[in-house]
C-alpha cells in the first residue's frame, strides 16, 4: 500500500472516530417577516414558571448593565439564547420602546439589568413577573 493511501486511510479514521470536527456554517440572522416570527415563536415558550422567575429566549450576547440605563456599567452578558430572570423595573428607554429592564444572573455569575428589548416576551413587563 502505497504512503498516500495510509495517510488518506489514518485521516479517513480519524474522522469517522470523532479526532476531526467539521464546523457547521453561521446561522444567518433573521430579518423582517422571518424575524417578527423566530420573536413570536421564542415569545410563546417565554413565561413565569412556579418558582416566580420568567424563563425566557433572550438575544445570545446581550449586555446586563449595573443599574437600568445603557449609561451604567456592563456587569456582563448573556451567552446562551434562553435565560431566567427575577424580577422586572423601569429604566431608560431603550430601542424596544419602553423602559422595562429584567434582573438576572448573567452567564459570568454577575447580577444584572437587561432591556427589554434583548429579551424575547411578547409584551413587558412579562405577566406575573414580580416588580423590583
Amino acid at each position: 500500500m502505497s504512503a498516500f493511501k495510509k495517510i488518506a486511510l489514518a485521516l479517513a479514521g480519524t474522522a469517522l472516530f470523532g479526532g476531526l470536527t467539521v464546523a457547521a456554517p453561521a446561522e444567518a440572522t433573521p430579518t423582517g417577516h422571518a424575524a417578527k416570527t423566530a420573536h413570536a415563536a421564542a415569545a410563546a415558550e417565554c413565561g413565569v414558571r412556579s418558582d416566580g422567575k420568567l424563563w425566557c429566549g433572550n438575544r445570545v450576547g446581550a449586555k446586563g448593565y449595573e443599574h437600568r440605563s445603557y449609561g451604567s456599567g456592563v456587569r456582563g452578558t448573556l451567552t446562551t439564547g434562553f435565560s431566567w430572570f427575577q424580577c422586572w423595573g423601569p429604566g431608560d428607554t431603550h430601542l424596544g420602546g419602553n423602559n422595562v429592564w429584567y434582573w438576572t444572573k448573567l452567564d459570568n455569575g454577575q447580577w444584572g439589568n437587561v432591556p427589554a428589548v434583548d429579551v424575547h416576551t411578547s409584551v413587558d413587563p412579562a405577566p406575573g413577573l414580580r416588580q423590583c
